[in-house]
């Protein structure tokens, strides 16, 4: 998408001298962050999230080898008990002294009914697409970013984009539930209906789902169209782009008054498989913009907008799992908010204003994205379409603010947040943006009563 970064390092560093802001020129990368120890005095091994800020020294790593194993490890194993995946979750929600336990051998599809994909929930969402599509069926829709389990992206309400599309585990149509009673309850709208209702967004805290049954779409190509145009173009323009397109996002970028926008469209033009992601370098410009010009807003706009704004549109053709979802090879930490989709606008102004006002050091894209409604408890997109904005910061950076100056924001705005995403929120705030809380603490309550699934992050949660 964009020229070489030496080229756009070299271009800024022309416009600070221009503007007599040469005594600037330079901001010193900061260090790695200290890691945690490899292992603790009693010689236990460190697990760590993938962006860093969450740890654990685990008394017991569990890898079960089938559904059978899962649940006699459930009812017997040390607590607290926490499922992982990828660790792709910004929360606490995975830590724990007790027992971790992953589905990485319980993995695969293991059979279909009709159109509907039966699949143990270990399986990576990488993993699912050529799955799929070998027997010419897909996703309906995929996250941003791929390498999540099933079974986590479900825990949490992993989402991609699109107004006719619901989070992952809106397209669930049954599954199975083992408990730390050692029992695994089969759920769908007509048996252990309750329990269906509360596990599909559960956080992992009522067991573990093994398996889910899946609906899949037929495996079309898709058309991605990747442009930049001036932020307030994308605004006046984005809902209509919302109706129109199959997928539609985009990316507002802060101190640059510039958005990045993404379509897909079904096409049964031939695949021009997608080039190698340009997303690491552009990051790596606007992080030299920040370095160079983050003393002043007004040149680090004017270079951004010379740099970055006259960029070639970039164009690729392929079957939908190979586009949807993106490498993110640089890490960061993220709040995002499930919002009204006609405060979703008004919320991503105040977002950026606030940013522009008071943390320079910012530079990572917004995320905006709308998803359609579903009936699980726990989902933020219960009775009602929502709208999302994510906030990004950068590994090395300070990351506090997200509480402090943007959750206030999308709480006005009448957000809820991504259970998997960074935020604040305890028992008595959240019971009142989730109509049907009271009913998944009863079901949690009767499943779990000795909290065996509650690590201390979830018994704040959920006031336990």
């Amino acid at each position: 998408m964009i020229s070489r970064r030496k080229a756009l390092v070299a271009g800024a560093a022309g416009v600070v001298v221009a503007g007599g802001g040469g005594v600037a020129l330079a901001v010193r990368e900061k260090p790695e962050p200290v890691s945690p120890a490899s292992v603790d005095p009693q010689g236990k091994l460190l697990w760590r999230n993938w962006s860093g800020i969450e740890s654990a020294y685990p008394a017991v790593r569990s890898a079960p080898k089938s559904e059978a194993e899962v649940a006699q490890v459930l009812k017997t194993t040390a607590a607290p008990i926490r499922p992982v995946g990828a660790g792709h979750s910004f929360t606490g929600l995975v830590p724990t002294s007790g027992t971790l336990m992953t589905l990485d051998q319980v993995a695969g599809i293991d059979r279909w009914e009709g159109d509907e994909a039966v699949v143990w929930t270990g399986t990576r969402l990488g993993a699912l697409g050529p799955a799929l599509a070998a027997k010419g069926r897909a996703m309906p829709n995929l996250p941003d970013i791929n390498k999540q389990s099933l079974g986590g992206a479900i825990g949490t309400g992993t989402h991609g984009t699109g107004t006719g599309f619901k989070a992952i585990h809106g397209d669930i149509t049954a599954l199975r539930l083992a408990t730390v009673g050692g029992e695994v309850l089969e759920c769908d709208a007509g048996r252990n209906a309750d329990v269906f209702n509360a596990a599909r967004v559960s956080l992992g805290a009522l067991g573990v789902i093994t398996q889910v049954r899946l609906k899949t779409s037929a495996n079309t190509r898709l058309h991605r169209h990747v442009w930049i145009e001036p932020l307030a173009e994308t605004i006046a323009r984005c809902e209509a782009r919302w109706a129109k397109h199959r997928n539609y996002e985009f990316y507002a970028v802060p101190f640059t008054d510039l958005a990045a926008n993404i379509t897909h469209d079904e096409t049964n033009l031939p695949a021009t498989p997608r080039t190698a992601s340009s997303d690491d370098a552009f990051l790596g410009a606007l992080k030299q913009l920040r370095n160079l010009l983050g003393f002043s807003t007004p040149l680090r706009k004017a270079a951004a907008k010379a740099l970055l704004g006259a960029t070639k549109p970039e164009e690729a053709i392929d079957e939908g799992w190979k586009l949807l979802s993106t490498e993110r090879p640089v890490r960061f930490n993220e709040m995002e908010f499930h919002l009204p989709p006609e405060n979703q606008m008004a919320a991503l102004k105040d977002v950026v204003a606030a940013i522009e006002t008071y943390r320079k050091d910012v530079f990572f894209p917004i995320e905006l994205r709308r998803i359609a409604a579903d009936d699980a408890w726990l989902s933020p997109f219960n009775r009602g379409p929502r709208g999302s904005v994510a906030v990004h910061c950068y590994y090395k950076d300070d990351y506090r603010f997200l509480f402090e100056l943007i959750q206030p924001i999308f709480l006005a705005h009448g957000g809820r947040p991504h259970w998997g995403k960074l935020h604040s929120l305890k028992a008595a705030q959240l019971s009142k943006l989730y109509p049907d809380w009271d009913a998944f603490q009863t079901v949690r309550r009767r499943l779990d009563p000795k909290g065996k699934m509650l690590n201390p992050y979830l018994r704040e949660l959920f006031g336990a």
